[in-house]
This record gives structure tokens, C-alpha cells and sequence, in this order.
């Protein structure tokens, strides 16, 4: 009974990790990228391979729940392998970790230690994993860095998490495209400041979302993000440093660093079904009733990792609220780009041209602008100290007299060739070096024979 209660529970877990698989396959509007999207996830939270996933999927498919269960193996006897034998794999293992089962085994029969076909593959990786030395373990070990403990800011705003949900197809202005949902989370009271869904991608939706956070809620500390491209910008660097916020990324590869909004977004597919059952249709329905759940469905739940609601633990914190005025918000939201002044003094941006100046011809110059509004620019030289409000260049139906140059671009007349007169002091060096290198008096029979 043990034993079937075992096979059980592993045909039930596996099932859990296929779950999102097998629920991205059956939607209406069948997505391949969702689906390898919905694979890599499953890979990346269970530690498993893609071609382990990909055997419990076909597995499912061709006999169902039935084909989740493991094999039952039927072994020997309890010391099919000699100990001996098994001390050897492991020290083998050891040696060099990446070594797989059937080199280990190659290596025994070669070295004489185990007839050919005697070590079973599968009998002699039950006991290496049994002593603590699969290559899951073995690598577990041996990966750089350290393991990774689980961390809970102590203060509210102290750290927010950000992260993308992939949602369901829309049709949007007369063709289905996909929703996806941008949430900022507080780490501390796992409090959402501010979620909304977009028909986008852009990057543009990071800095919509953060604006709207930051203005009902107030300023983060931190700010914690993976290294998705809508995050890793010139303008999310730019603002963070005008509005004091330290900016940190998550290492490569390391997806339980963003546990909790990972967390977060899988409590929201509870949401998407009800939505569903909904029939929701419109954006604007998905972000109206998005606000409904967030504060009846989460922010009042008892949260188990905090003993108490996410809303409570958010309004009874002590830490008082950073606001700004809309003034230096806007400020830190202008853009920024780079642009290189051409040979007449002006710069293009967005196909117009902007008149910025002639001692700043051939410079690289930043661009601080309102992507609302961009009939006025700012334009900023680090290295001089230049800044200027430029506006957009009009040409009219005549040419306008060619701008002078600044004094200190002007042609300075020579009064001589300080080329030539360096050369003429070169050429007589020369000369009287040439002369004293020839000693008459060293000569047979010089200067005495005169």
C-alpha cells in the first residue's frame, strides 16, 4: 500500500508540473510561443529538463494519468551491485561530476572491475541518487555562487517587485491580440501598488504602470527586476536616479530571486478563469474588474507567508509615505536620447530638425524630451556644461544667410610658417652634426702634414 501511495503522489506532482502546459494547448487560439513560453516556466520553477517535460507530456497523451506514474523496476536483489563497485562509481563521480551513469560504467568494464553487461544503468543511478550522488545533486553542489534563502523586507516600500503575466487574446480594434498584465508588488506586505493590463509589449507600459504607482502610492527605496528588455532601459536608469530609487537586477538564470511576484502572477490565473466565465471582451472590462479582485479577492485574504492580509499589513506600517510634487515626477519621466550635431549646427529627432548651435558641431548630445510633446527639446552637453532649449527648425520658402562663426572658430591669419621655421631650425642641427662627426686631425698624416 506504501508503494502505490508513492506512485500515486509522483503521478500527481508530475501532473501539476504539466498543468500550465496542457492548459496553453487547449486554448481557443492555439499559440506556439505561449506554449514553449509555458515549458521554459515549468522547467525553470520544478528544476526539471525540457526533455523530461516533453516524456511526461507525451506520456499523458498517449495513456493519461496512468502514464504519469513511474515504472516499477524489479530488482535482483538488495545487493544486485557489489558495494565495492558502487564506492568506485561514486569516487568516479566525484572525479569529474558531468561524467554521465554509462561512462561511469564504460570506465569499470575497461579498467577490468565489472564484466561487460553486468552494471544495469538504471540500478546503478538509484544508487548513486539513493547516496547523494546523482547528477542533480552533483550539480545542486557545484553550481557558482551560493543557494539561495528566502528574504522579507521589513518595511513597506523598501523594495518593489515588477514582472509581465502573458494573458488571454482580445480583439482589439478589429484583430486578436494578446493582454498581458504589468504588476508592481511591495515585498514587504506583498501589497500591489499598481497593476493594469496593456495590448502591448513596448516599453512604454513599464513607465505608464511605474507612473501611476509611484503617484497613488509614493516612492520605493528599491526596485527589483529581471532582466526582461522593458526593464533594462536609458529611461528607467534615468528616472530612478532623479527620484532616489537604487535600481537592481536579478542574476541570469536565477528565477527564484523573483518568487514572490512569480507567486503573485499565479494567483492571478484565478482571476483570468473568472474572467473568462465573465466573458469579458474589452481591455477596459479586464482592468475594471482586475481592481475589483485585487481588493475583495487579495488584498483582504489572510496571506499565509504574513499572518495577516496584505491591506492590513500595508496601512498599520509606521513608515511614512515619500511623495513628490507633479513637477519633479514629470521631470524625472522626460526621456533621454543621444544625437550627434551635423556640420550646419542641428540635430534630427523623429525626422525634424532641431537648430542646437555651432560650437557643438561634430558633438554627441543628450536629448531630455516629452515623447507627448516634442516641439521643445533640451539638449544637454556633459562635458562643457551646454544646455539649451532648442525648438524645431523652420525652413521657409528662402534660404537663410549662413549663420557666423564664434570668434574662437575663425581662421587666425599666420604671421609665418611655423613649419618651415621649424624645419629651417631642424635642417641646421642637422647639418652641424654632420660637420663635427669629421676630425681632420685623427687622419694619418694630418694636420702635421700641412
Amino acid at each position: 500500500m506504501i508503494e502505490n501511495k508513492v506512485v500515486e503522489e509522483t503521478a500527481e506532482n508530475r501532473f501539476k508540473i504539466i498543468s500550465p502546459v496542457l492548459l496553453a494547448e487547449e486554448e481557443k487560439f492555439f499559440d506556439k510561443t505561449r506554449i514553449m513560453q509555458a515549458k521554459k516556466n515549468a522547467c525553470e520553477q520544478h528544476g526539471i529538463s525540457m526533455r523530461t517535460l516533453e516524456r511526461w507530456l507525451n506520456a499523458h497523451k498517449q495513456y493519461g494519468f496512468s502514464g504519469l506514474k513511474p515504472v516499477q523496476r524489479v530488482y535482483r536483489g538488495p545487493n544486485a551491485i557489489p558495494d565495492e563497485l558502487i564506492e568506485e562509481a561514486i569516487l568516479l563521480r566525484r572525479e569529474v561530476p558531468t561524467r554521465s551513469v554509462d561512462q561511469i560504467i564504460e570506465i569499470l568494464e575497461l579498467e577490468g572491475k565489472a564484466p561487460a553487461g553486468f552494471i544495469k544503468r538504471t540500478t546503478l543511478q538509484d544508487k548513486l541518487a539513493a547516496k547523494g550522488y546523482s547528477s542533480r545533486q552533483m550539480r545542486l553542489y557545484h553550481q557558482t555562487g551560493v543557494a539561495a534563502r528566502r528574504f522579507n523586507r521589513l518595511d513597506r516600500h523598501d523594495l518593489w517587485h515588477s514582472d509581465i503575466k502573458y494573458g488571454p487574446y482580445l480583439t482589439i480594434r478589429g484583430e486578436k491580440k494578446q493582454i498581458y498584465l504589468l504588476s508592481f508588488l511591495d515585498d514587504a506586505t506583498r501589497y500591489v501598488v499598481h497593476a493594469e493590463f496593456y495590448d502591448t509589449l513596448e516599453k512604454i507600459i513599464v513607465e505608464d504602470c511605474f507612473r501611476k504607482a509611484i503617484i497613488k502610492e509614493g516612492l520605493p527605496r528599491r526596485l527589483f527586476f529581471d532582466n526582461g528588455s522593458q526593464y533594462r532601459t536609458r529611461w528607467m536608469e534615468r528616472a530612478c536616479a532623479k527620484l532616489d530609487i537604487k535600481l537592481i537586477f536579478a542574476k541570469p538564470y536565477s528565477p527564484e530571486s523573483t518568487g514572490k511576484i512569480e507567486r503573485f502572477n499565479r494567483t492571478v490565473d484565478s482571476f483570468l478563469a473568472e474572467a473568462a466565465a465573465k466573458k469579458l471582451t474589452t481591455i477596459d472590462g479586464y482592468n475594471q474588474y482586475l481592481g475589483i479582485w485585487l481588493q475583495e479577492c487579495y488584498h483582504s485574504k489572510m496571506h499565509g507567508g504574513l499572518k495577516d492580509t496584505p491591506e492590513n499589513k500595508y496601512k498599520t506600517s509606521k513608515v511614512p509615505l515619500r511623495f513628490l510634487s507633479p513637477e519633479v515626477i514629470a521631470d524625472a519621466f522626460l526621456h533621454c536620447e543621444t544625437r550627434k550635431v551635423d556640420k550646419s549646427g542641428c540635430i534630427c529627432f523623429n525626422t525634424r530638425s532641431y537648430e542646437v548651435g555651432l560650437p557643438l558641431i561634430g558633438q554627441t548630445v543628450e536629448v531630455i524630451f516629452d515623447p507627448a510633446d516634442i516641439t521643445t527639446l533640451t539638449v544637454e552637453h556633459k562635458p562643457t556644461g551646454f544646455t539649451r532649449q532648442v525648438k524645431e527648425r523652420i525652413i521657409g520658402p528662402y534660404s537663410g544667410k549662413r549663420p557666423k562663426l564664434p570668434a574662437s572658430m575663425l581662421p587666425q591669419p599666420p604671421e609665418t610658417s611655423r613649419l618651415l621655421d621649424a624645419k629651417q631650425t631642424q635642417y641646421q642641427r642637422n647639418q652641424d652634426a654632420i660637420r663635427r662627426a669629421i676630425r681632420y686631425s685623427d687622419m694619418e698624416g694630418g694636420a702635421q702634414g700641412v
